[in-house]
Formats: C-alpha cells, structure tokens, sequence
C-alpha cells in the first residue's frame, strides 16, 4: 500500500478584490500631493534628476541620429517609469512610518532586495527594447525600409493621409499592449518589493493580479498617469519636475489602499 505524502496546506487566499470606487484614484493623488509638499525639496530633485536624464536622452537620439525611435522612446518612459520613482516609494513610505527622510534614503533605498527590484528593472527595460523594435517593424511595414522621414515629414503624414493614420493606428494599438503588460507588472511590484520583500516573480505576479481584480479603478488611474505624463511632455518635460513625484508617491498610495 502507498501511502501519499503529506502535502502541506495551502495558505488562505487573499481576496484582492478591493471593490473601490472610480474616485479612489483622485484620492491617491490628492495623498501623494500630500507627501510631495513634505520636505518637498526633496522630491522636487527627484523629478529635476527624472527630467534631466530625459533631455540627456532625447538630445543623444538626436545627435546620433536615432530620432527615428524617439516618439516609442518616449512612450517606453511610461513603461519604465514606474521602476525609477522607487526613491519617492520610499519618501512615502517614510512619512506613514514617522520616520525620517533624506533624501540619501530616497536614491539608496534600505531595502535587503534590491537584486529583485534591479530584476523587474530589467524586465521593464527588456519590454521597452521590444516595443522600440516592434515601433520600427510597424514604421517598415507601412513606409518601407526607407531613412526615417525626419520629424517635420512624418507628423504631417500621420495626422493627414490615410497610410498615416493606419500607421498611427496599428502603432497605438501595439503600444497600448506594451503598455498595458508593463503597466500590469510594474504598478505595485516595485512598492511591494520594497515594503513586504517577496521575490521579483511573486510580487509582478500579485501586482497583475491586483491590477485586473481591481480593473475598474486602475484604468481611472492609469488615464490619469498617462494624462499627466503627457502634459508634462508637452511641456518640454519641465512640467515633469512636479508631476513625476507627484504621480510617485500617489503609487505608493494606490499601492496601499489596493493591497489592504
């Protein structure tokens, strides 16, 4: 006779169904307007630093003549953004401990998992190099392999010919996929990783998991988040400078108000 072996129980499961209203999400940003505005020098850097790496970017497409990809390296900035804003995690996450803040903590978080974080970083950075490519296959299937138009050249075209909004079209739509898995994965990994400590597999896992038991209010969030990132491109990504933090420590309230 075979006795099976003794298999542990499973732990309870969690209800990640949280059930809020549409309006939690302009709650979340009120709270991280909140803890903007403590010590806000501090997360004001943040954003200056954010903002600067930008333009440093932007300007090296430009001089290596890589402006071919640069509207999908701006929309891979949504995708990796969330992994960067992990010093304002931290500020938040201060202030509702009582702790103190500097902002040596907030570039140097102290956390016992920082391989796992810099592994969803990678995992992020991975998706936006996939999209790049992706943007480029697109751009080829509908221009052909001809140089890159040039920006003067290709916005008309997009905005007033049929083959530009086809290509306009099909681009959005593959980008939104991109976005969406890589909005999924990072909206709550990161704060997890830093607050709870689980394993990088485990916490974009939960963070899927939270995001589409929760779809209602996250698709708020997420129209907000890519609203507010788009004014702040638009103007000239100084605008950055406040709505990056700001949109940071909201996270890290979303992330809160989501997992309890």
């Amino acid at each position: 006779m075979i006795i099976p072996a003794t298999v542990p129980p499973l732990p309870k499961a969690v209800d990640r169904n949280r059930n809020l209203p549409l309006s939690a999400a302009f709650l979340w940003l009120k709270q991280g307007w909140h803890d903007l505005w403590i010590k806000p020098i501090y997360s004001l850097l943040y954003g200056l630093g954010i903002t600067v790496i930008s333009m440093a970017l932007i300007a090296m497409l430009f001089s290596l003549e890589w402006d071919a990809i640069l509207f999908p390296a701006l929309a891979g900035f949504l995708i990796m953004a969330p992994a960067l804003a992990i010093g304002l995690y931290e500020k938040s996450r201060c202030i509702a401990e009582n702790e103190p803040i500097t902002f040596k903590d907030m570039l140097f978080p102290r956390t016992k998992v920082t391989s796992h974080i810099l592994f969803v970083g990678a995992v992020l950075f991975s998706l936006v190099m996939l999209w790049i490519r992706s943007a480029v296959m697109i751009y080829a299937l509908y221009l052909g392999w001809q140089p890159f138009l040039g920006l003067d050249s290709i916005i008309p075209l997009l905005f007033t010919t049929p083959l530009g909004w086809g290509l306009l079209v099909a681009g959005s739509a593959v980008g939104a996929l991109f976005a969406g898995f890589g909005f999924a994965i990072s909206a709550f990994s990161i704060p997890m990783l830093l607050e709870e400590k689980p394993d990088a597999f485990t916490a974009m896992g939960l963070s899927i998991s939270l995001v589409w038991n929760n779809l209602g209010v996250m698709l708020v969030w997420g129209a907000i988040v890519l609203g507010l990132t788009l004014l702040g491109m638009l103007t000239g990504l100084l605008g950055l400078i406040i709505i990056y933090p700001l949109l940071g420590h909201a996270t890290w309230h979303a992330y809160q108000a989501i997992k309890d």
